[in-house]
């Protein structure tokens, strides 16, 4: 590419975490030129390096659950099998109980005839898998250490200028810089946000026992307790991610690491054996943001820089990576009939396709937060029978399964598997 202080490209993504990374590779694959700025400084010669730096030491840092929707994009990417390589956690069942009733419900993944439901892997592997294919890309351009300082957008053609004096002219603008994008603030794109009133605890546990190839989620009087299964030799590491009151957290976080594994193994009612090892405690505020408006001429949000959602689903990547996945598609057809790639009309499209789908995820996940917040005794009697009645329907389970799965709805091609032939 030109040295030129003043490049061109169709597509210029800010972000290069898995959403920016994914997208860029998407478009490049399907014959976009693709430029992707961080302001990030990295070498990307030093990445096998720091892959086995990663995988020298315990997993933890952040981690996403994988759908095996979002499994079936990075293989389209031709990226799931390094992951795999190096280290992934697939999970087999769901257990999740309400710690103040009997109501409990378990999820297999034998009743679909799956190998299993999810994975659990952490982030940075999913990014350097993904960076080192973009390295290679002959279609995608990287530009580490740098960051928009402005953008001026206009009906086909979008002028952005870089905190290394240089220019870019694009087609689209994409902000997939994270939940607080200053790509969507130069872009005069609002939020709404709000607290959720919680704070996450989260670190990395070693049990007495197996996790058992199990997510295991309590309701508890203080908040929604997960536990992750993480790969290890015996199967007995799992990532915690307890949501409580900030004051609580904060409590947990101040005690001594005996009396923390107690507390812990108190708070999931042992259900998974006994804590014995914490290690990376720390707490991580929760607040809600959900775009206005998912794009405006010349630019579209994507990922985080959209939206944001509680821990409670798992399902913060994943929704990252359908939008991925359906603006990929939107693109291909616009590019196919001729139209103007940043235009209002073509990128109204993607929002109509991903806000309400969005917005529904997080309501049902505000919806289910709260049935679990303490509850006078006759509804909590009330969401136990429901509960159990939901446990004993298999076509209930097998439906929410199936949408935890991300294997229901209008998927986008990138999300779906092969057909067999």
């Amino acid at each position: 590419m030109s040295e030129s202080s003043m490049l061109t490209t169709e597509v210029l993504i800010a972000g290069a975490g898995m959403t920016g990374v994914a997208l860029a590779l998407a478009l490049a694959d399907e014959g976009f030129s693709v430029e992707l700025v961080d302001p990030q400084s990295r070498d990307l010669q030093q990445l096998p390096q720091q892959v086995a730096e990663l995988l020298s030491a315990l997993p933890g840092g952040q981690l996403s659950a994988l759908t095996l929707a979002s499994e079936q994009l990075l293989t389209h990417l031709n990226v799931w099998q390094q992951v795999e390589a190096g280290r992934v956690q697939s999970y087999r069942r769901m257990h999740v109980w309400d710690g103040e009733t009997r109501g409990e419900i378990s999820f297999d993944a034998a009743e679909l005839h799956e190998s299993h439901l999810g994975s659990i892997v952490e982030n940075d592997l999913i990014v350097a898998a993904l960076l080192q294919r973009a390295a290679e890309h002959p279609d995608i351009h990287l530009s580490f250490g740098v960051q928009l300082t402005s953008v001026e957008l206009g009906d086909s053609v979008q002028r952005c200028q870089l905190s290394d004096a240089s220019e870019r002219v694009c087609s689209l603008l994409v902000a997939a810089d994270g939940a607080l994008s200053p790509t969507r603030r130069l872009a005069g794109m609002g939020t709404h946000e709000w607290d959720y009133g919680q704070h996450a605890l989260v670190a990395t546990l070693r049990l007495d026992g197996s996790h058992q190839f199990c997510c295991w989620q309590r309701f508890t009087e203080d908040g929604p307790l997960a536990l992750l299964p993480l790969a290890s030799p015996q199967n007995d590491l799992v990532s915690l991610v307890w949501s409580t009151s900030p004051e609580h957290a904060q409590a947990l976080l101040a005690l001594e690491p005996e009396l923390l594994c107690a507390a812990i193994s108190r708070g999931s009612a042992g259900r998974v054996g006994e804590v014995i090892e914490v290690e990376a405690p720390r707490v991580v505020p929760l607040r809600q943001r959900h775009a206005q408006q998912y794009v405006k001429t010349g630019v579209a949000l994507v990922g985080d820089a959209a939206h944001t959602i509680h821990p409670l689903a798992g399902q913060g990547v994943n929704l990252g990576f359908q939008d991925v996945a359906a603006l990929v598609e939107i693109l291909v057809a616009a590019r196919d009939r001729s139209e103007v790639l940043g235009s209002e009309r073509v990128l109204r499209r993607y929002q109509r396709r991903r806000m309400l789908a969005n917005i529904r995820m997080s309501a049902a996940v505000q919806g289910f937060k709260s049935l679990f917040t303490p509850q006078p005794p006759l509804l909590e009697l009330m969401r136990s029978i429901g509960m159990r009645a939901v446990d004993q329907c298999g076509p209930v389970k097998q439906h929410l399964m199936l949408d935890a799965m991300g294997l229901r709805g209008d998927l986008p091609t990138l999300l779906k598997r092969p057909l067999i032939t």
